[in-house]
């Protein structure tokens, strides 16, 4: 039995001793006031990209306001706890990418414990990552990168949303597999990264679709590959760079929780809502311009993806002997 079904045989009592006529009428007026979505990453990237656009469709389906609140630091710890310790009420929500299923291998004491602490609503999107350059960079292949990073051992360094996070263990599992020495500089998030790899101060970055499509159109960094089994629609002039590193992967997600104990009716209702979003053609085709897939889901498809989640980084980790800083 996975650790989220235990986890909700625990609190399922709780739930279930709610009168029915409240818990339906709770589904039906909720909200009543606006609600607080935490992004525990700085504003820019694709966490917050996706969690504002998610933000719209729940604002105007329910008729009070889903603010966005970026609770930067910690690879996402600091915002995931702010909301742990938040009442379970459905005022408050996470918006999370794939972080705290590597931060159980990275950190050794947490605050919490996030299949434990926080409740699955439902995934949203998922996208790959691309490694992208500053134009200093004389690269213009995979190839190129890899021959240039083995010709400058620890003179190129690589920018990513902090230590642990998916755009860091995407960069050591690069580094593993491509026999390459970069330098890792975490940021808050994202968005800061891109704006240093743009102002020439990291030379690389490996940054989910969504948050770098928009760099490459414009020409201010050059996209080498996508760290998909396949390319991407969005780019398909750019090739994946295990076409050049055979074998290599790497991915994301993204999705919404709420802490543990927030009545079945309103992470119900939520899941409802943010699903119809996803299979909203004008909803879907802005994902899709950001090059990210709409990744529908249910609570518990969401806590069981957690869980896989958590043990196959878990395994990438320790295979590659990723050394985190």
């Amino acid at each position: 039995m996975s650790l989220y079904r235990r986890h909700f045989l625990r609190v399922a009592p709780s739930i279930v001793a709610l009168p029915t006529i409240s818990r339906i009428a709770m589904a039906q007026t909720y909200p009543t006031r606006p609600v607080r979505i935490v992004v525990p990453f700085a504003p820019a990237g694709t966490t917050d990209i996706a969690a504002r656009l998610i933000g719209q469709w729940l604002t105007e389906r329910l008729g009070q306001q889903f603010v966005v609140e970026n609770r930067a630091g910690a690879n996402g710890n600091i915002g995931t706890e702010a909301v742990v310790r938040a009442l379970a009420d459905g005022y408050t929500l996470l918006f999370i990418d794939a972080s705290p299923a590597i931060n159980a291998s990275v950190y050794e004491k947490l605050n919490f414990n996030f299949v434990r602490d926080i409740a699955p609503v439902t995934t949203v999107v998922r996208a790959h990552l691309i490694l992208v350059v500053h134009p200093s960079v004389p690269a213009q292949t995979i190839s190129e990168f890899i021959a240039y990073a083995k010709a400058n051992p620890g003179k190129i360094s690589y920018g990513s949303a902090g230590v642990g996070s998916t755009l860091h263990v995407t960069g050591e599992l690069f580094k593993v597999m491509a026999g390459v020495h970069l330098v890792h500089v975490p940021y808050r998030g994202g968005g800061p990264a891109m704006q240093d790899l743009v102002g020439g101060h990291v030379q690389a970055v490996f940054i989910p679709a969504p948050a770098g499509i928009e760099y490459v159109r414009g020409g201010t960094v050059r996209a080498l590959g996508v760290t998909g089994a396949s390319r991407s629609q969005a780019l398909p002039e750019v090739p994946t760079i295990a076409e050049h590193v055979p074998g290599y992967e790497a991915a994301t997600w993204y999705g919404v929780g709420a802490p543990s104990g927030t009545p079945s009716p309103i992470i119900d209702a939520l899941s409802k809502e943010i699903n119809a979003g996803l299979a909203d053609t004008k909803l879907k085709m802005r994902f899709t311009e950001l090059s990210a897939e709409v990744f529908p889901g249910s609570p518990e498809s969401f806590g069981t993806l957690i869980a896989a989640e958590t043990e196959k980084w878990a395994r990438i980790i320790r295979t590659a002997n990723m050394r985190l800083q």
